[in-house]
């Protein structure tokens, strides 16, 4: 094999490809990058068995091959070269790699044992555009449960019904869904690992291009521009959510988030320090006075806000509350509440389409009665 490409064409190949190999295994060759050279292009490819990402690079190949080479290795090595052509020689399983006068030999495994990834027909597909996507992810990810106990929640729920695609993720504790609608889409239900999406999301670009989306009984393949993202889906049901969701409240009331974010920010600096991240809303008279006690001392807040309802006091892990307010893409909000021991609903102001919904449940607090 030999080959020669731009310095900035190749990292960025391998940059996108090495998200997939492994970092811990019994199976040293997953931690390699699969290179082949064919055809004025250079494939690179990289598995951890249940998650695979390949990518194609324009070079000018002299000579077709194929090898493996560690991923971190050739990472490192190919990022402090200078920024100018790289060739990389291959005869049986030593590879040199050369860059102006920098120059490396270093050994390959042989391609033999490398994992195919599942070959998927694209036949049926959903397109999205990247910056969709990539903003579906972020509204949904970081509720993606981060412990083993039930796996089915450690993914994200890709859900298809009637022209709508929902992304849906919960951890337990408070519930992520993001809605896009999706005219002339099939009806499909599938959980695809969280793991698997965040990676995506760091390759995807906000240019607008379109990602084809296929699905089989087991696997979802990425299709973007040049690259492909095959992940192994979550087997199992994932929960009926719509029953998480309160149809009625007692409580409504009317924010700007902004000024809600700070507020919950500096009275999480306290009850960060008294390891309990617990903070109190008593809301009344169109305001929120919101506290926070620890050992260190004690905070209060007061937000203006519009209120319809009862009055309620109740508390949260600020964390979770903080999470959605960062995220959600309004310059006001909606709360719902009910009780001081039922969940609160954040949606944004004025949205009929509700293409974001957010649920967080209260912590029990014996000081609200």
């Amino acid at each position: 094999m030999w080959f020669t490409c731009k310095k900035e064409i190749l990292q960025e190949g391998i940059n996108i490809a090495s998200r997939a190999a492994s970092n811990k295994t019994t199976y040293p060759i997953l931690e390699g990058i699969l290179i082949r050279a064919i055809d004025g292009k250079v494939i690179l490819t990289a598995t951890d068995l249940d998650f695979g990402i390949e990518t194609n690079i324009d070079a000018q190949v002299t000579e077709p091959g194929t090898i493996v080479i560690n991923s971190k290795l050739f990472q490192d090595l190919i990022r402090k070269l200078p920024n100018e052509d790289i060739t990389l020689r291959v005869s049986d399983r030593n590879v040199n790699i050369s860059c102006k006068n920098s120059e490396f030999n270093i050994v390959g495994t042989s391609p033999e044992d490398f994992p195919s990834l599942p070959l998927i027909n694209e036949n049926t597909m959903y397109e999205l555009s990247e910056d969709i996507l990539k903003n579906m992810i972020k509204q949904t990810i970081f509720a993606v449960a981060q412990d083993e106990t039930r796996p089915i929640f450690t993914g994200i729920l890709f859900e298809v019904k009637e022209s709508m695609l929902s992304f849906v993720a919960l951890d337990g504790y408070r519930l992520s869904i993001k809605k896009e609608r999706l005219d002339g889409a099939s009806d499909i239900n599938a959980v695809i690992p969280g793991k698997a999406l965040s990676e995506i999301s760091k390759i995807l670009d906000i240019k607008g291009e379109k990602v084809k989306i296929t699905f089989t009984p087991n696997h979802i393949l990425f299709n973007l521009e040049g690259t492909k993202v095959i992940s192994r889906l979550l087997e199992g049901d994932f929960i009926n959510y719509r029953q998480i969701i309160p149809d009625e409240y007692s409580l409504k009331v009317n924010v700007d988030r902004g000024e809600l974010l700070h507020s919950i920010e500096r009275a999480s600096l306290l009850s960060r320090e008294g390891k309990t991240n617990l903070i109190r809303f008593d809301i009344k008279d169109n305001s929120i006075i919101i506290t926070s006690n620890s050992q260190l001392g004690n905070v209060c807040e007061k937000v203006d806000v519009e209120t319809q309802g009862d009055d309620i006091k109740i508390a949260f892990n600020a964390k979770y509350f903080l999470d959605a307010l960062r995220i959600i893409e309004a310059d006001n909000i909606i709360l719902e509440l009910s009780t001081s021991v039922s969940p609160c609903i954040v949606k944004k102001c004025d949205n009929e389409d509700e293409d974001f919904i957010y649920l967080v449940l209260p912590v029990r607090d014996a000081s609200i009665k």
